[in-house]
């Protein structure tokens, strides 16, 4: 059976950069054992398999090179822009079953924008334990650190600068332990530079050392600022993979109450069509 496969990249910046997905579109023989190889075979941090869905328009499910995780900003999008590429949408909204729940998306322009979870915060650190994970110095002390999901768990860190965070040498190792420690997909680390907010994301435990896009975990410091009062907006934009050669914008909205509750969240940017393979 010849299998193809697309690539797309996601939360591109200015047509460039942004985060690859493999995409598979309609596959209905592949067991999750098939899904992993395609994934490993990849090689991108994820892998998203489209399906027809009984309660949604499509059902998605995403791998890693190592394992299911049960939801992919990225790798969402980029499926988006394959079926977009191929003329097969359309309107704009559209829903999708994951593991995480039924998600909306919508399509704003040439932009795509995935529901994400209601935020649910969990535990707070305190800097010492990050000293196996990199220099804890480098962590800004006015503004916790919390595990935050949207629909997947990340340790949101501040750092004191962005120079400081362009600099970090992080010990993977030592973030792998604590990402299991705490059962958390990684570590997502930001820094401001004026009204800029650019970040690094590690999750070594998924095999994903450094990734240059991560839409979840993006969404959950978006509401992680709005609830600490950090920086209440309705729209952020963040800034990602630098370090990686791979600029990257993430757009988050909020959705908020009278009583300034938030209510929905969506993370969302733009993409580009990359390329075609095939398997045997």
């Amino acid at each position: 059976m010849e299998l193809t496969v697309y690539v797309a990249s996601a939360f591109s910046k200015d047509h460039k950069g942004g985060n690859k997905a493999g995409v598979v579109l309609f596959e209905k023989d592949l067991t999750t054992t098939n899904k992993k190889e395609i994934a490993k075979q990849l090689g991108y941090a994820e892998t998203a398999f489209v399906s027809e869905s009984h309660v949604a328009d499509y059902k998605f499910a995403y791998f890693t090179p190592k394992e299911e995780v049960d939801l992919c900003g990225h790798a969402t999008i980029g499926a988006f822009v394959i079926l977009m590429h191929q003329n097969k949408l359309s309107k704009n909204q559209y829903t999708i079953e994951t593991n995480s729940g039924i998600l909306a998306i919508e399509i704003e322009g040439d932009t795509i924008f995935m529901e994400q979870n209601r935020p649910v915060f969990h535990d707070r650190l305190s800097p010492q334990e990050l000293v196996d994970c990199f220099d804890s110095h480098t962590v800004d002390d006015n503004c916790p650190i919390q595990i935050v999901s949207t629909g997947l768990k990340d340790i949101l860190i501040p750092i004191k600068s962005e120079t400081e965070l362009h600099n970090l040498r992080p010990n993977f190792k030592g973030i792998e332990e604590i990402s299991r420690k705490y059962d958390v997909v990684g570590t997502h680390l930001f820094a401001f530079n004026g009204d800029r907010i650019i970040c690094r994301n590690f999750a070594p435990r998924y095999d994903i050392n450094e990734e240059s896009a991560t839409g979840t975990s993006n969404a959950a410091l978006a509401c992680f600022l709005y609830e600490q009062n950090y920086l209440k907006k309705e729209r952020y934009v963040f800034e990602q993979g630098y370090s990686l050669n791979s600029p990257s914008e993430i757009v988050v909205r909020l959705t908020t109450n009278d009583k300034n509750e938030i209510e929905k969240v969506c993370v969302g940017g733009k993409g580009y069509y990359c390329e075609t393979k095939k398997y045997a």
